[in-house]
């Protein structure tokens, strides 16, 4: 099965920011979750992708073409929703569509046409009109009606009631079971990743944590408790960042084995979400 997406030691050099070596890769039919806090550099790698903004070395293929030579054709088959969609506000959604489709030589009115009926969309207010949620249904109604083989989102959910939160990931989980489309979704909101995301990816200042399978990351993670007597400068190389409190210690761990022969049982196990593996690799950042 072939990579739709793929970076090979991508660095981007803001001055006060550094992107890293990041490397990664999406194959087709999957959905790939992208998190990490914001300022990781979830919006950078998608921004370098989409070729916004020029990276400072690696390789980026898209289709297993170059994503600066191959620019124009790769475009016409990635459907693109940015965390804040810019467009003309004295328009209304027709007459933006007007303007967008014929770049699209796939586009396909009547999807268009449906999507807009399903998220209850004005066709003639003005968009200066529509709130955040508005504006995000009717972009992601036009990423969704060229038939794109590739969908990438940076923060789509971001500022949107939890019942359309709920209708855009079921929409999104429907698109891939019908069809062999692939989805790079960027979020800090952990909760809507692992409902559909496939695959992982935690960015973290800049570098990349991990990149693995949703299922193989939430059986190898864990939260461990105890109380805090049980912690020392040995045990707590074996922790994943450590939040204590009066009653004892919560820590994560990548390695329950491993855990449990170091501090034996006098620890309880639980599920790690990942939200959790989020904060405590966040947290163990201010105790190094």
């Amino acid at each position: 099965m072939e990579n739709v997406l793929e970076l090979t030691n991508v660095r981007k050099n803001y001055g006060d920011f550094y992107l890293q070596d990041v490397s990664f890769s999406l194959q087709e039919g999957y959905i790939m979750g992208l998190i990490g806090p914001n300022g990781a550099g979830k919006t950078t790698i998608i921004k370098l992708i989409m070729n916004l903004i020029i990276k400072n070395g690696g390789s980026i293929k898209i289709f297993d073409k170059d994503h600066c030579k191959d620019e124009v054709e790769i475009k016409s088959r990635i459907g693109f929703v940015y965390d804040n969609p810019h467009y003309y506000e004295h328009l209304n959604l027709n007459q933006i569509k007007k303007i967008i489709a014929p770049f699209y030589k796939n586009w396909d009115e009547d999807m268009f046409q449906h999507l807009v009926k399903k998220f209850d969309l004005p066709h003639k207010k003005i968009i200066k009109k529509f709130s955040r949620g508005m504006v995000m249904k009717g972009a992601i109604a036009i990423a969704l009606s060229h038939h794109a083989d590739f969908i990438i989102m940076d923060e789509p959910t971001s500022g949107l009631d939890p019942i359309f939160r709920r209708e855009l990931l079921d929409l999104l989980y429907d698109v891939l079971q019908n069809e062999k489309k692939s989805i790079l979704f960027s979020t800090h909101i952990t909760s809507d990743i692992e409902r559909i995301a496939d695959f992982i990816t935690f960015i973290l200042d800049g570098k990349i944590i991990f990149s693995s399978a949703k299922d193989e990351i939430l059986e190898n993670y864990a939260l461990i408790k105890g109380e805090n007597a049980l912690l020392n400068e040995e045990t707590e190389n074996y922790c994943i960042g450590v939040r204590r409190n009066s009653f004892g210690f919560e820590a994560l761990t990548n390695n329950v084995l491993e855990a449990k022969a170091v501090f034996g049982k006098q620890i309880v196990t639980d599920r790690a979400t990942l939200e959790d593996i989020m904060y405590f690799y966040n947290a163990r950042r201010y105790n190094d």
